[in-house]
């Protein structure tokens, strides 16, 4: 594999540098037995970088075993607070239990400083409806938070767990709807413990939410729509909410958990000219242009990242949005998205952990 590099042109705009840097453990709250919140201890001078807005997301990164591990976790607290994540432990999750059950305050992890565009627009009041089920309540909590504080809005949360002592935030949620009262709206759905109303008992699926939007929420004059939890139930309320009519653009989706994402594939691991059919792929990251001669039948993100190690990632799986990049020449097939938005990849964006190269040239910019 061959490269090359070449310095940009002075006047060509460079967006900050998003490196990783260790911040110290502050707090770790318990939230209920399998969830924590853990709250970062951000220095003075690096305040800039690690200001985030509400709904966007930080890479955690730590050597298990010799192996480099990176994980993406939710803000959940409001624009202007510390940095703080919420964090569930799922079966078999190397970095998530570990976090829940082993960080202490005063540890040290390495944190890329935040991303994302699952925000909302804090200038104006507006009428929100989010819906999210177990740990996607983590942005939701966020921007719920810095709305109501920041503007006027009203906001409408619905909720999903499984029964009460499941449900992440519970503290910090009633304290919302005690501080704000009728500007939100508050409704918990619990899919393993009666409710006294069934509207409220069951699993947030299409029929659940059809049935809420039709009695206890009024769908008409909502100006935005937030979505987040797993791919089943992210689907079903975009559904939904298409046959009633509402338009794309005021829909706005994150996954935290998709089932058949397969493991991350790992570069080749010899150095020799990639076989088979290649292409030229220019990668443009923190101002600072790389040409490789790349396999077409491996991912941009997986082959480049033996020259350029300092490309962004975290899941590998089409779902987080880390590695998003715009396809400025040339064509590549992506295999699977579940991060971007129709915007987005009109606008020539990709996901570079699922992008094979097609065309002899193509450039990808991280800096876009």
């Amino acid at each position: 594999m061959r490269s090359a590099e070449s310095t940009p042109a002075a006047t060509r705009p460079v967006r900050a540098r998003r490196t990783f840097h260790p911040l110290r453990v502050a707090a770790v709250d318990r939230l209920c037995a399998d969830a924590v919140a853990v709250t970062f201890d951000v220095p003075t001078d690096l305040a800039g970088a690690y200001a985030f807005a509400p709904g966007q997301s930080v890479t955690l990164r730590r050597l298990v075993d010799g192996r480099e591990e990176r994980r993406s976790y939710s803000v959940c607290a409001p624009a202007g607070a510390p940095l703080r994540i919420g964090v569930r432990r799922v079966a078999d999750g190397l970095f998530s239990s570990w976090l829940v059950d082993r960080v202490r305050p005063g540890d040290a992890i390495e944190v890329l400083p935040p991303s994302g565009r699952f925000t909302p627009d804090l200038r104006t009041a507006a009428r929100h409806v989010l819906i999210g089920a177990g740990s996607g309540i983590t942005p939701l909590l966020s921007i719920a938070a810095s709305l109501l504080r920041g503007t006027g809005s009203s906001v409408t949360l619905v909720y999903g767990n499984r029964r009460t002592d499941t449900v992440m935030f519970a503290d910090e949620l009633a304290d919302l709807k005690d501080r704000y009262g009728s500007r939100l709206e508050l409704l918990h759905v619990l899919s393993r413990e009666p409710r006294e109303a069934d509207l409220l008992t069951g699993r947030l699926d299409a029929a659940k939410i059809e049935a809420l939007l039709s009695t206890l929420i009024a769908a008409e004059g909502v100006d935005h729509w937030w979505l987040c939890g797993p791919h089943g139930m992210v689907r079903d309320a975009r559904r939904v909410l298409s046959a009633r009519g509402v338009p794309a653009a005021r829909v706005h989706q994150e996954l935290f958990f998709v089932e058949d994402v397969p493991p991350p594939a790992r570069p080749p691991q010899d150095d020799p000219e990639a076989a088979g059919p290649t292409s030229e792929v220019t990668v443009v990251l923190d101002g600072r242009s790389t040409t490789l001669t790349l396999p077409r039948d491996v991912p941009v993100l997986d082959s480049a990242q033996r020259v350029r190690a300092d490309l962004p990632f975290a899941c590998k799986g089409g779902v987080c949005g880390t590695c998003r990049a715009r396809v400025t020449a040339g064509r590549v097939q992506m295999r699977r998205n579940y991060a971007l938005q129709d915007d987005e990849l009109a606008a020539g964006f990709v996901l570079c952990c699922q992008s094979l190269p097609v065309t002899d040239e193509v450039t990808v910019d991280f800096d876009a």
